[in-house]
């Protein structure tokens, strides 16, 4: 079994199996998240695609298996379940335990205009970054689109996040060469900012940042197209 496996395998494992917890009952939302999953795999893959095979970021077959599809190992389609699985799995229990835990309007605004024009920015000076640009750009739109469609989800979504990073950063820090000999997956540097968080590239931030946010998108809109009201995630 390969290490890129395990990962996947301990990061959906935990979720999963309290999925059946009595009060989130989490398994209640799998109609609404396996095709969020399926959707933002699709988008996800086609841009892992492209990059491994322009050689902005390549994989380790010394951590995966060699059965490869379309440039990727097979490892690299599950990250794009088990993250989004854990990650939404999280925002859930998260509303359900804490539910007072959430920005008021005023501060999704604030956060919102802020991170939109940081990142706007950062990929407009970073053209030269294929890395940096597409990631900083394609979060912008991702947060613009929930604030004019679902604001509200927001409001539990950023504080959600700051939890999320924990586990989310102690995995791609394995994946990118914390703790282990070598790198499981590889960046070129020469296409993003150079900087890291301990081994981690710092787009990788808000490029897990819009993966979680659209799966966690287009859950409460699947949910809310079939009438499913019985969770007010809005606040």
């Amino acid at each position: 079994m390969s290490l890129y496996l395990i990962l996947n395998i301990l990061t959906v494992s935990i979720p999963l199996l309290l999925s059946f917890d009595k009060k989130v009952h989490f398994f209640r939302y799998w109609r609404f998240l396996i095709p969020s999953m399926i959707i933002t795999m699709v988008i996800f893959i086609v841009w892992d695609v492209i990059f491994t095979s322009h050689g902005i970021w390549g994989f380790n077959e010394q951590y995966h298996a060699k059965r490869i599809l379309f440039g990727l190992p097979l490892e690299e389609y599950l990250f794009f379940i088990t993250v989004p699985y854990a990650s939404v799995f999280t925002i859930y229990v998260i509303h359900h335990y804490f539910p007072r835990i959430q920005l008021n309007d005023f501060q999704v605004q604030l956060v919102s205009f802020l991170l939109i024009a940081f990142l706007l920015l950062m990929a407009a000076i970073n053209l030269d970054k294929a890395y940096t640009a597409v990631s900083f750009f394609f979060s912008a739109l991702v947060i613009g689109l929930v604030y004019l469609t679902q604001r509200g989800l927001l409001r539990q979504f950023y504080l959600s996040y700051l939890v999320i990073l924990i586990p989310f950063m102690i995995v791609n820090g394995i994946l990118t060469g914390s703790f282990i000999e070598d790198q499981i997956v590889w960046y070129n540097d020469h296409e993003n900012l150079g900087f890291r968080l301990g081994t981690v590239p710092f787009e990788d931030v808000f490029y897990g940042m819009s993966l979680i946010l659209i799966n966690y998108y287009l859950t409460e809109t699947f949910r809310k197209f079939t009438g499913r009201r019985d969770i007010k995630i809005s606040g």
